[in-house]
């Protein structure tokens, strides 16, 4: 168990506080990078279209009007302003906020800002020091980059989905996005060594000319120099895929759909017990295939000659997860999972959302965030991940309601109320 932290230990202040991020994007990658940041302290100033809002403001199950519970829970910690971006007035009010903010993120289709006018060319300009986060379907260079993307095509374009599936049945999409999750995931990584790269690092090039300075410790913060993150859709799934290239390029193998099955590595799989619930084992290895027997009061099997290696039991994969599933079938799920645990056995339940809410571990590790929304009540939904000791993050609000902070944000770059008045009147906010 990780200690608790000395509270005299814990900052005065959000690790990100001080940051400020401008989510301009929609649906899904982008806005999600933007939560997590936020989760830590950034200021999110999030940029929607009027009267229409973000997509994920539709997404879903409806909360209550304008939010549906995707949008509460990846509009957390952020401010809502409404600014037309398809007009020049409301093209010039977001340079006036790139000017005072550290980080851009935004998932349009290649050249849509630059049609804009806001490109990484007109926004650097405004304020060198912005790290500008881009992602798409297919990345800002090559003969795909037009193209549109969605989570989906991510995940068939980088090798993921095509091994996803049982062999007698077409690839499978997982269940939720991950595409655009695993992304969203790489492009807070990806601002936080951008930001470092600014703002902390020792300058390499100390010496040099300041209209050549990249920035880094010692540079006075006007001299410091943001840069551009180009990420697709792609990118993170086909970083995922690990060896798949290098085992065709040398072997001359595609990797096929094989269902649960781990290739090389039996028994693993998913299993249905007498209640019908599912429940997986993984025992490839021969220590806990070993355990595996023991649990299963079949002690026997351990010296079976289709079963005395890994190679061997992979070999015969087949016959040995039906005997195990047979076993599985033949108790409810609590015996079998005491047993299994008590025996060593790497096991775990395929939770349902319910199943989720009523287990304790998730509860001690405050996995599980409850949030009061106005209107809505208590709402579910995952805590901030990853649990730092000494600077943890938190979840200030759910997503709030489209434009609520408009006017605020706008008066805070200086303009009056018949200006802001005029602005709404002319539908720019």
């Amino acid at each position: 168990m990780t200690a608790a932290a000395d509270p005299s230990d814990l900052p005065t202040r959000p690790v990100l506080a001080g940051v400020r991020v401008l989510d301009i994007g929609t649906l899904l990658a982008g806005p999600v990078a933007a939560t997590f940041l936020g989760d830590f302290g950034a200021e999110v100033i999030k940029v929607e279209q009027p009267e229409i809002g973000d997509t994920l403001r539709q997404s879903g199950q409806e909360a209550d009007p304008g939010r549906s519970f995707p949008w509460l829970v990846e509009g957390r910690n952020k401010r809502s302003v409404t600014i037309n971006l398809r007009v020049p007035a409301g093209q010039e009010l977001l340079k006036r906020l790139v000017a005072t903010a550290d980080v851009l993120i935004e998932n349009f289709t290649p050249g849509t800002l630059e049609r804009w006018n806001l490109g990484w060319d007109e926004l650097r300009a405004v304020n060198p020091a912005l790290v500008m986060v881009r992602m798409s379907g297919f990345g800002q260079v090559g003969p795909y980059s037009g193209r549109s993307g969605y989570d989906r095509i991510g995940l068939g374009f980088s090798g993921f989905m095509y091994p996803t599936g049982y062999p007698d049945r077409p690839p499978v999409r997982p269940a939720f996005p991950t595409a655009d999750y695993s992304t969203a995931v790489m492009a807070a990584f990806a601002t936080m060594l951008a930001l470092y790269e600014r703002d902390a690092s020792p300058p390499s090039d100390a010496g040099a000319p300041l209209a050549e300075r990249r920035g880094g410790v010692g540079a006075p913060l006007a001299e410091r120099r943001g840069q551009m993150v180009d990420l697709a859709l792609y990118d993170t799934p086909f970083r995922i895929t690990a060896d798949l290239l290098a085992n065709f390029a040398h072997r001359g193998q595609i990797r096929e759909r094989i269902g649960n099955r781990n290739p090389g590595f039996a028994p693993a799989g998913n299993f249905l017990t007498a209640d019908e619930r599912w429940m997986q084992i993984a025992a490839g290895g021969d220590n806990v295939w070993k355990r595996l027997c023991a649990a299963m009061n079949a002690e026997e099997l351990v010296t079976d000659p289709r079963y005395v290696t890994q190679a061997a039991r992979a070999a015969h994969a087949d016959e040995l997860e039906e005997l195990v599933g047979a076993w599985v079938g033949s108790l409810d799920y609590a015996e079998a999972e005491a047993r299994l645990v008590e025996a060593g056995v790497a096991s775990g339940g395929i939770y349902t959302s319910a199943d989720i809410l009523a287990d304790p571990h998730y509860e001690a590790r405050g996995s599980i965030a409850r949030v009061d929304v106005d209107g809505v009540g208590e709402v579910p939904m995952p805590a901030v991940v990853p649990k730092l000791s000494r600077t943890p993050g938190a979840i200030r609000h759910a997503g709030p309601h489209l434009g609520a902070d408009t006017a605020a944000v706008l008066a805070e770059l200086g303009l009056d109320d018949a200006e802001i008045a005029a602005l709404r009147a002319d539908r720019v906010i």
